[in-house]
């Protein structure tokens, strides 16, 4: 708890009272993100087996520092250290959110050419790990691996397509902290990526078991990041979610 100095006269001197700070009016993400139809993946753990929360444990979990609202309880703050704890199919950490089904019951899984899947997230960068600081921010995965990312090495966003980290560059002028809109369309064989509602690619794309994912996927490690610590991070906060899917 953090307190604030009062002054108090006491015998004809001023004298320090400790007074409570005001605390933030959210106790938890999900008071600030509707996260009914998300599991989490945290960087922590065992080996090859990080932490995961699914509903209903998730309407109700917090985890500072790694997911955690921040300070005006507008946002939900992800953070993955270079340290962390990785799923057994990566090198990189990850605190990060991925899609399942209305109810939370079951893991989502769609197609590309089959009906529209939109994806919108309104989100900032908030810190980069060193010497590697890449981070991803929102992604389309399918069955074996992701199709689409949001991409932020430095100063440079990008959207990727499959193994092609650098398809598109959406800026070369990226300011940490500064807060940007998302947004993914997949539907007929192809995937739309948006920033700031301003289309900047396009991909024609077939694939199936598809799931969207949002948070931060910190692509560092401690083999090509120093130190390797829990000071040494990516970290994304999420202003707004959502996800839509038709026919």
């Amino acid at each position: 708890m953090q307190w604030i100095l009062a002054p108090v006269l006491v015998f004809g001197t001023l004298t320090p009272l400790p007074v409570a700070a005001p605390q933030p009016a959210c106790g938890h993400p999900a008071q600030v993100l509707d996260l009914k139809s998300w599991k989490l993946t945290l960087p922590t753990g065992s080996k090859g087996h990080p932490t995961e929360v699914k509903q209903p444990a998730l309407a109700t979990y917090e985890a500072a520092p790694w997911f955690t609202p921040d300070a005006q309880c507008d946002g939900v703050r992800f953070r993955a250290a270079v340290n962390g704890v990785t799923t057994s199919g990566s090198g990189y950490p990850r605190s990060e959110l991925r899609e399942m089904s209305p109810d939370g019951s079951r893991e989502a899984s769609w197609s590309t050419t089959s009906g529209t899947s939109t994806l919108e997230v309104d989100e900032a960068v908030t810190h980069l790990p060193r010497t590697k600081d890449h981070v991803v921010t929102a992604q389309i995965h399918d069955r074996d691996e992701d199709v689409t990312v949001f991409r932020l090495e430095g100063s440079k966003l990008y959207v990727t397509k499959g193994d092609d980290t650098h398809y598109r560059l959406v800026t070369s002028d990226y300011r940490l902290g500064t807060r940007f809109r998302a947004r993914f369309v997949a539907g007929g064989g192809q995937v739309r990526a948006y920033y700031n509602d301003h289309l900047v690619a396009t991909t024609s794309v077939d694939s199936s078991g598809d799931y969207f994912k949002a948070g931060v996927y910190t692509q560092a490690n401690c083999g090509n990041s120093e130190p390797c610590s829990a000071d040494n991070y990516g970290e994304v906060t999420v202003y707004g979610l959502r996800v839509s899917h038709q026919g």
